[in-house]
């Protein structure tokens, strides 16, 4: 490759970013090619950036193929909001340390606990030797972390995306960026005798990846230069993210990949009333309309589709309220009996929620046996702490 041959106002001798991404076949190589580093020792810094406007899950090794020798340094970038912000997925650097104050590694020094890492690699920074074209982003590698080697354990992978939405938004993105920081030089010193040898030239950008579409779609398709999800499951969105209208009869759900081989569906289903109204219960529910999934909205303590169960640690009572008493941590004292989690029943001689109080305390007339006022202090303010009670208490 002669550098000397690259004119950008003449198209014979133009190397325009679209040759990245043109097909690549038996002829020569067609190539994009950066300014040259005329300005050194001012940076030569150039940012690649490829957007889909539309949400990606990759599913293979991104793969960059540089015919000006791989840079010295390099960083590649991802978006998961369509490039308002930006997180790094890997350094790349002949010296690590140097470059971005950070230890080199390879892929092979994660593990299944250390792979949401982003690590510096000097795997692919070897400049003008034979070979070294091409840089990895590794994403099969990262793969066989849970799937194996080989891949084959494709349930154990599917299992850990279904359920740890780090790692699945780890292999999201939206948008690419290849940030080159510093061109490849095949020396310690740049020659600067010859800068107009120091450039970057890539002639192939590889991204392999599928629409993300919730598992809610089979097929994605470019129309209008947009790609978008063909959504199924009663489901809507760019995607497929939410239930179409009416069908909103349960919470939206991402489809599944487990069970192993055909997965779970999610489907959305029609909504209990097309009218708004859900038949709430009065005393569990905040009011009688449906919220946006078709649910009842109900108050604090309270669940179930109209609002008329209680969670855990609550009892009904024309509505949901916090139990007074149970059988794991409010335990009712001395010998006494809860009932219905409602309150508990006391033996003769005490009183009190959990009956903690001596009787005869309220008639002034016990002896001056301080163990049982300490012991009834002391369950008062357990009682106190676990219904979440400050300030003065009058019983």
């Amino acid at each position: 490759m002669c550098n000397n041959e690259c004119d950008a106002s003449t198209p014979e001798l133009a190397h325009p970013p679209e040759l990245m991404f043109d097909f690549e076949g038996r002829h020569p190589s067609t190539f994009w090619q950066s300014a040259t580093w005329k300005e050194y020792p001012k940076p030569l810094q150039v940012n690649i950036t490829l957007s889909w406007s539309k949400t990606i899950e990759l599913t293979d090794n991104i793969v960059i193929t540089f015919e000006s020798g791989r840079p010295d340094q390099m960083i590649l970038e991802k978006s998961l909001d369509y490039g308002r912000t930006w997180q790094p997925y890997q350094y790349y650097a002949t010296d690590c340390l140097d470059a971005f104050h950070m230890d080199p590694k390879s892929v092979k020094d994660l593990s299944q606990h250390t792979i949401l890492e982003i690590i510096c690699t000097e795997e692919y920074s070897t400049g003008y030797m034979t070979n070294s074209k091409i840089i990895h982003f590794e994403i099969k590698d990262r793969f066989a972390f849970f799937a194996g080697p080989r891949l084959r354990n494709m349930a154990s992978l599917y299992g850990q995306l279904d359920t740890t939405k780090k790692l699945k938004d780890f292999f999201t993105i939206t948008d690419l960026r290849i940030r080159l920081l510093r061109p490849a030089t095949g020396e310690i010193f740049v020659d600067e005798q010859h800068l107009a040898r120091y450039f970057y030239a890539i002639s192939d950008i590889k991204v392999y990846g599928r629409c993300k579409c919730n598992l809610h779609a089979t097929v994605c398709v470019f129309d209008n230069n947009k790609l978008s999800c063909e959504c199924e499951h009663n489901t809507t969105g760019p995607d497929c993210g939410k239930c179409k209208k009416n069908y909103q009869g349960r919470p939206w759900s991402p489809g599944s990949y487990l069970p192993i081989p055909k997965g779970t569906a999610n489907t959305c289903i029609p909504s209990i009333s097309s009218i708004g109204k859900c038949f709430c219960n009065p005393f569990g529910s905040i009011h009688d309309r449906c919220n946006g999934t078709g649910f009842c909205e109900c108050k604090t303590g309270t669940t179930g589709r109209k609002c008329d169960e209680c969670l855990p640690g609550n009892f009904w009572h024309f509505g949901c309220h916090p139990n007074v008493c149970d059988n794991e941590f409010l335990h009712c004292q001395n010998g006494g009996t809860c009932q219905n989690n409602m309150k508990c029943q006391c033996p003769a001689g005490y009183t009190g929620i959990l009956c903690e109080k001596l009787r005869c305390e309220e008639a002034g007339s016990c002896s001056s046996d301080s163990g049982h006022g300490a012991r009834a202090k002391s369950s008062l303010i357990l009682l106190m702490a676990l219904l979440g009670m400050t300030g003065p208490c009058l019983f």
